[in-house]
């Protein structure tokens, strides 16, 4: 029996993830998305041309690969319809659990009125209703992708729980769906979808045991973790490897290696602690030249240099085998970079990530920078300095870098 591999994001998302998975896809049989919603964007340039994706796994640009979507995702119906759209020949490569939960629009109105209810304290989410879908399925009152096999009887379920729940809608100014409309709505998902549901985890299971090549893709980061994360300011889903075994229903016994993917650099979308942020003309020239715009948000993100500290600290927490380090041009002609080693709290110096990340100071180590980066696919054309830089990233974190990303296309790629 062969084992799914895992990749996982290991800062605050948007490390690009994307990337790496579609230019793994071509050695892979499956490729599977575990945990999220459509709170998750995975940008792919190929040939010049940009593939926005939020629900569909990014093996879906590949057409030897099988594509699943698992029974941890929160799937909204219309996003995932739209983004099918795009592409051709759909069935018999896409496939979708019936276990996983939908997210419909009523969540995201949920989630954008407790975002504003909130004022000052807001966690600053995407208000695309995941919050709120997981908080369904955790109350065991959720509904799932199954369900919509039956559009009549999960339309009654769906109007009666809005009886049930009258007093919480009303104070959240959230009003029960049209009858019609929604059954209307539920029919049409049926026919769309109908020929991607199915019960994935045998899926999975029956590829690994024909030695099919399997790899699980990450949404979000492990920062961003519902256990391990800077909560309150994290998703709503486990976003660390464990977490992906979960969301496709695999044991740790079917687990082959997690490949970490990381940022030269460091970016955070949204409120909550960010210790390298930089909020100086250095950090914005950062996201100027790195495109930091949110894929889903269309918000700024905040930049700032490596947490090598938080690194070392998902990549022990995802039992890392290699890392992926994206982005390194966006790096090149700054005079000077800076990499955070360690932290300062309550007086001390600390090497490890407290649950206080708030009241930390960064304690950098600075290397003089390099020129020219973008489009390197050697690593021997890479500049001395910014080979010093890989190295220093290996030494402090304890994992090797086995693919180094130097523009947005795929075949700007260094592997090591």
């Amino acid at each position: 029996m062969s084992k799914a591999d895992i990749l996982v994001g290991i800062q605050w998302g948007d490390e690009g993830k994307g990337k790496v998975v579609d230019k793994l896809c071509a050695d892979y049989d499956f490729v599977c998305r575990s945990a999220g919603g459509h709170n998750a964007g995975h940008t792919i340039w190929v040939d010049g041309i940009r593939y926005a994706l939020h629900l569909l796994p990014s093996g879906i640009l590949h057409k030897n690969c099988k594509n699943v979507i698992g029974n941890g995702v929160v799937v909204n119906p219309e996003v995932l319809i739209t983004e099918m759209a795009q592409f051709e020949d759909l069935e018999g490569r896409l496939f979708i659990s019936d276990r996983a939960h939908l997210n419909l629009s009523y969540h995201a109105k949920i989630d954008q009125a407790k975002e504003k209810f909130k004022g000052d304290g807001a966690i600053g989410t995407t208000g695309k209703g995941i919050g709120p879908c997981y908080a369904d399925k955790i109350s065991r009152s959720g509904h799932r992708v199954g369900e919509l096999l039956e559009p009549e009887k999960l339309c009654n379920a769906i109007l009666k729980d809005f009886v049930i729940s009258k007093p919480y809608f009303d104070a959240l100014g959230v009003s029960a769906p049209d009858a019609n409309e929604l059954l209307s709505n539920l029919k049409r998902f049926k026919e769309i979808l109908s020929p991607f549901i199915c019960d994935t985890t045998r899926l999975i299971w029956k590829a690994l045991d024909e030695e099919k090549k399997v790899l699980l893709e990450g949404a979000q980061g492990s920062l961003l973790d519902i256990d391990h994360g800077t909560y309150p300011y994290v998703t709503s889903s486990s976003t660390i490897a464990a977490g992906a075994l979960c969301g496709l229903g695999l044991n740790p016994f079917q687990a082959g290696k997690s490949i970490g993917i990381v940022k030269a650099y460091t970016t955070r979308v949204g409120h909550g602690p960010f210790p390298t942020e930089d909020k100086t003309e250095q950090g914005e020239r950062i996201g100027e030249i790195g495109k930091e715009i949110g894929v889903t948000t269309g918000r700024k993100r905040r930049c700032g240099w490596f947490d090598a500290v938080a690194v070392r600290y998902t990549a022990k927490l995802n039992g890392l085998s290699e890392l992926a380090l994206m982005k390194l041009d966006v790096l090149e002609n700054f005079d000077s970079i800076k990499i955070c080693r360690a932290y300062e709290y309550n007086g001390e110096i600390i090497d490890y990530v407290p649950a206080d990340l708030e009241n930390v100071k960064p304690i950098y180590e600075s290397i003089d920078g390099f020129g020219k980066i973008y489009g390197i696919r050697n690593y021997d054309d890479l500049p001395t300095n910014a080979k010093k830089y890989i190295a220093k990233i290996e030494e402090i974190v304890g994992v090797k870098i086995k693919l180094i990303s130097t523009s947005p296309e795929r075949e700007d790629t260094i592997i090591l």
